[in-house]
């Protein structure tokens, strides 16, 4: 059997599946935030172990997720994070997009492609450019900023999430630029298999 990847950080997860799930991908321990609404004590431990290993933050690419992505993001400035690709965590049968659902193999392709943000940042893509790509208005924007995020692996957000997040993790013009090439494509490709 093959030795699994170690990770020094600790990950951040919202529940004993997902660390279960975790831990058939990787060697790595884990803390859990038991849901959106984390308490003080958690947000503590959080800010200690980054200190301490650094930590990892990899939610479910929902609404919870993101909530509790932004609510560690304030209180623990400097903390790495992993993204699934809403695809990539649908449960087999029923419920709610997870961690828990994702395979060992896409588990660690989203701990290869780690983002760290840097707060004071410069923008280096514009409102308007975001505007002009389509990704913030129009009938395809939802679909493009979609489809974005799993190019980029920064996961999915609306527009105004798009703008700081591009800028939170120094996506460059060049990057923006290859990616949105991508996404062109595959619109294009989208919309032939449609007819």
């Amino acid at each position: 059997m093959e030795d699994k990847m170690k990770i020094q950080e600790v990950i951040v997860v919202e529940g004993k599946d997902d660390t279960k799930r975790i831990k058939m991908a990787v060697n790595a321990d884990t803390i859990e935030t038991r849901g959106s609404a984390i308490s003080d004590e958690t947000l503590d431990q959080i800010a200690e172990l980054q200190e301490k290993r650094g930590v990892i933050v990899f939610t479910d690419p929902d609404y919870s997720g993101e909530k509790i992505r932004k609510t560690i993001r304030e209180a623990v400035p400097g903390v790495k994070h992993a993204f699934l690709k809403r695809k990539d965590a649908v449960p087999v049968h029923q419920g709610s997009l997870g961690v828990e659902h994702a395979s060992p193999e896409v588990i660690r392709e989203a701990l290869k492609n780690l983002y760290t943000e840097v707060p004071d940042a410069p923008a280096m893509i514009s409102r308007e450019t975001l505007a002009a790509k389509g990704l913030i208005n129009g009938p395809a924007a939802k679909k493009r900023r979609e489809l974005l995020g799993e190019i980029l692996n920064i996961g999915y957000t609306n527009g105004k999430q798009l703008y700081k997040r591009l800028r939170l993790f120094e996506i460059t013009p060049g990057d923006f630029e290859d990616a949105m090439q991508k996404v062109e494509q595959q619109m294009e490709n989208g919309d032939q298999h449609e007819k």
